[in-house]
């Protein structure tokens, strides 16, 4: 792995191919950097994942589907049973790097029904069919952001104050974004929108993502600390809260960045609507309701400090569950690229799926 460096356009490439090998921002480094750091094989990929250069949950999929490609491309000259035992190989690595975003999941079952409709074929072959794919699965996760922004940009009102938790922009994407990607398709349609960003702890990716994304584009932007939401709110200073979110249940369960149950259940108790902006391949019929969902456990390091300032006392417990579950009946719609779907729940879901071309 290798870094690079560039400067920070408008047009942020989360993701980027080059030469033969997968380059990615360094969120950890910002706002203080931008750098990409290159990947060259699934495990190296699947530890970018783990250790958070890469996150957001459309992201961690384009990122896996590039890795299962690289993982095919150092084993193109390779034997066909070489090939088939170190492409599983690289599969596993890259199926355990992180648990809750199901995008991960489903980005690999894609790869993987790519190489077995083609398992006939060399390994040369199969590695450059899964490069395609790859590649498809970015462009076409930039098409849908696209269009889940302009859905959801018409629920916002000119002028409206938008509430923001965690980082569900460009950077947490192959591009605009989904919950930002509402914010920039409502601007971009002329609308005033201003955006509130939580700071979102432990990992404060409101703080270091959100709110540099929106500076780079001169959205308006304040920051404030996660418990401030509710104090704003009863003030009326918030018109709505659009999240990002790693995995929908079938019920409408949402998982995303803990803490995001705290401000949904705050918009409730003020009347402001609630949106969650999520690709259809976020949602899993296979997870019955929210106390399915897998919980990622981080470091307590994450709790305790940030970088090199240690502000807790040694040897205190820590908890740190990196997502929370908000309720189905908190969420106003969700809003997905084929269209808004308002008080999400099992049949409304299972309905917009069936819907869905296979």
């Amino acid at each position: 792995m290798m870094k690079s460096h560039a400067d920070a356009g408008p047009a942020i490439q989360t993701l980027r191919w080059r030469d033969g090998a997968l380059e990615m921002i360094d969120q950890r480094v910002l706002p203080a950097r931008f750098e990409y750091l290159r990947y060259g094989s699934a495990a190296e990929v699947a530890e970018g994942i783990r250790s958070m250069v890469v996150r957001g949950a459309p992201a961690i999929g384009c990122a896996a589907a590039y890795g299962v490609a690289l993982q095919a491309l150092t084993l193109r000259s390779a034997s066909p049973q070489a090939f088939e035992l170190g492409l599983e190989a690289g599969f596993k690595v890259l199926a355990a790097s992180r648990p809750t975003a199901v995008n991960l999941f489903w980005a690999l079952k894609r790869m993987r029904g790519v190489w077995d409709v083609n398992a006939q074929r060399s390994p040369q072959q199969i590695a450059e069919l899964l490069l395609s794919e790859a590649h498809e699965i970015s462009a076409e996760d930039v098409r849908i952001n696209r269009a889940m922004g302009e859905h959801g940009a018409a629920l916002l009102a000119d002028g409206a104050r938008v509430l923001t938790h965690c980082n569900a922009g460009a950077l947490a994407t192959a591009g605009h974004g989904t919950a930002l990607g509402v914010i920039r398709s409502a601007v971009e349609s002329g609308k005033r929108i201003s955006v509130i960003a939580d700071e979102t702890r432990p990992f404060l990716q409101g703080a270091r993502l959100t709110a540099w994304e929106m500076v780079q584009e001169k959205i308006p932007v304040t920051l404030i600390t996660d418990n401030m939401a509710g104090h704003l709110m009863s003030r009326g200073e918030i018109d709505a809260v659009i999240v990002g979110t790693d995995r929908v249940a079938a019920n409408g369960d949402v998982a995303n960045k803990i803490g995001t149950y705290m401000v949904a259940v705050l918009a409730q108790r003020h009347g402001i609507p609630f949106y969650v902006a999520c690709p259809l391949s976020t949602i899993d019929l296979t997870v019955p309701d929210g106390a399915a969902i897998p919980i990622e456990e981080r470091a307590a390091e994450e709790v305790t400090g940030f970088r090199e300032c240690q502000w807790a006392a040694q040897g205190v417990q820590v908890r740190n569950p990196a997502f929370d579950v908000t309720p189905a009946e908190l969420v106003t719609a969700l809003i997905t690229e084929k269209g808004v779907l308002m008080r999400p729940e099992r049949e409304r879901i299972a309905g917009l799926l069936r819907r869905m071309p296979p």
